[in-house]
């Protein structure tokens, strides 16, 4: 048997850690101060990371990816986060979606948008969450209404990452049509088919996702843009979502890993009375804090790939990983703060931004409320989610 490190990696994924974080310092790292500032992001980077496997690289060869397994993923979402939270979230979005259409999309639907979105020809979004609706998904409010060959949306969506410089994505709707009455559908919708109101929203964290804002008003949808079955709506995101809390988990663990790795560096060469200030006891507990957290979280995030490369729903597993890894990254956010003190709080420097996304991170796939109620759920066999989420 091939050597294991002590996570149980062999020497073909450190090597391919070594080339993409080699390939994102080079690449991407330059960027990501003036994309922050002017709230932009640069998608000609994801063209160029298609090699890795990032665009729908886990999608098996006969759809067009690489078949490459969970843990390979949750190797690459890692250092996605440790590069840019920003860039590890609009992955997360384009996979979701894409995951959805392979599962679900019929062959023309696969044509049209799926394969372009694959060669970064296409920028997409997930349309979930309202102004009143956010990890309770049931409660969907926009609503679809068939009329002949089209259906006509009308609602508000919001927190739709990616929402300003994508031009479709996937938008969760209540159908009524003579079908169905009310239940929750998937439908790809255009922007340059589909007229409707797209607004900023600026947010405290990943600043360079086009966060948007969308209302609907009597918005038309070709009846070929549902996506799968009219009702089955619910089932399909939440199969997206659980895929998502492995990919926000492991971001959250390469941001806390560079949030350490920096923090090792600075308490190393940073002088304070006479000796570096990594010879302070109370600096060693911050990094030794740090370390156990990162390492703990990467843990679980490697346990719940490997549930979910063994089949299993990983529901728990999931959850798990995304409830402690999002939480932790936060914590070891904090500690580098302390531990690099005024020159953590400048914003050309990376602990600042690092401390903002991983705040952030606790909020998006379920919140850290409902991944505990989830967990809570799966252990006791007893649920505290009345109409709630049944992921």
């Amino acid at each position: 048997m091939a050597d294991l490190d002590a996570d149980g990696l062999g020497a073909e994924h450190a090597l391919l850690r070594d080339n993409i974080r080699r390939f994102l310092k080079d690449r991407v790292n330059p960027l990501i101060l003036q994309h922050e500032t002017d709230k932009t992001f640069p998608f000609e980077v994801l063209g160029e990371l298609r090699d890795f496997g990032y665009l729908g690289g886990y999608l098996p060869e006969s759809s067009g990816g690489l078949g490459i397994d969970y843990l390979t993923w949750a190797v690459m979402m890692e250092e996605a986060g440790y590069c840019w939270l920003s860039l590890r979230a609009l992955i997360n979005g384009l996979n979701i979606v894409g995951g959805i259409i392979d599962a679900y999309g019929t062959d023309e639907q696969k044509d049209r948008f799926l394969h372009p979105l694959m060669r970064n020809e296409r920028r997409t979004f997930v349309s979930i969450s309202e102004p009143d609706v956010g990890s309770n998904v049931a409660e969907v409010k926009t609503r679809a209404d068939k009329r002949g060959d089209r259906y006509v949306l009308n609602g508000g969506k919001l927190w739709v990452t990616n929402g300003m410089f994508a031009d479709f994505g996937i938008v969760v709707a209540r159908c009524f049509s003579d079908t169905c009455q009310g239940g929750l559908s998937l439908f790809l919708v255009e922007k340059a088919h589909t007229q409707f109101d797209v607004r900023p929203v600026d947010t405290m964290f990943v600043r360079s996702t086009g966060t948007a804002a969308f209302t609907f008003e009597d918005a038309e949808v070709p009846a070929a843009n549902l996506l799968g079955q009219e009702g089955q709506g619910l089932r399909q995101i939440l199969i997206g979502l659980n895929f998502g809390r492995l990919n926000v988990a492991m971001g959250a663990v390469g941001a806390a890993q560079c949030a350490l790795d920096l923090s090792i560096d600075y308490a190393r060469t940073r002088k304070q009375f006479g000796q570096p200030i990594g010879a302070y006891q109370l600096v060693q507990r911050h990094i030794v804090e740090m370390t156990m957290k990162t390492q703990a979280a990467r843990a679980l995030g490697y346990r719940a790939a490997r549930a979910m490369q063994a089949g299993k729903s990983a529901r728990i597993e999931g959850s798990v990983a995304k409830l402690y890894a999002t939480e932790a990254a936060h914590q070891v956010a904090n500690h580098a703060l302390q531990v690099h003190g005024g020159i953590g709080y400048a914003t050309d420097y990376p602990i600042e931004r690092i401390f903002r996304d991983t705040r952030g991170g606790m909020i998006p796939e379920g919140t850290t409320e409902i991944q505990t109620l989830i967990i809570g759920r799966e252990i006791l066999g007893i649920s505290a989610l009345t109409n709630g989420e049944r992921a």
